[in-house]
């Protein structure tokens, strides 16, 4: 992922998911999203075991931005690696694996709050 090009750079709810996709700000993106406290990025991630310290490196980065960061993982649950977990809560990020639709609900409410959240959303058919 590209720092430099995000989708929004900014925040946003996502208003819609599915059909291998999700809508927000109105713009629609076909894949998976990262969505951090600065911006949109698409993820090339399909699958959760393809979720690496490599895959969160703009989370990791912005550390300092982020105290929740959900992962939305497709229609079905997937535990988060120990590794990944651990890699996480030392920069002090509380990491939480959800389905994808669980994952958007929980975001835009954090963020309608604002919660210094994150989420990395897997696109669902």
């Amino acid at each position: 992922m590209d720092r430099a090009s995000p989708h929004l750079p900014r925040a946003a709810q996502i208003e819609a998911y599915g059909k291998g996709g999700f809508s927000f700000a109105a713009m629609s993106h076909r894949g998976s999203l990262l969505c951090l406290p600065d911006g949109i990025w698409p993820c090339p991630v399909n699958t959760p075991q393809q979720i690496t310290a490599e895959t969160l490196a703009l989370v990791l980065a912005e550390s300092g931005q982020i105290d929740h960061f959900l992962i939305g993982t497709g229609r079905d649950f997937w535990p988060l690696p120990r590794a990944l977990t651990a890699h996480l809560n030392a920069r002090g990020i509380s990491a939480e694996t959800m389905t994808t639709g669980s994952a958007v609900m929980t975001y835009n409410i954090l963020l309608d709050e604002r919660r210094r959240v994150a989420a990395l959303l897997i696109a669902v058919d």
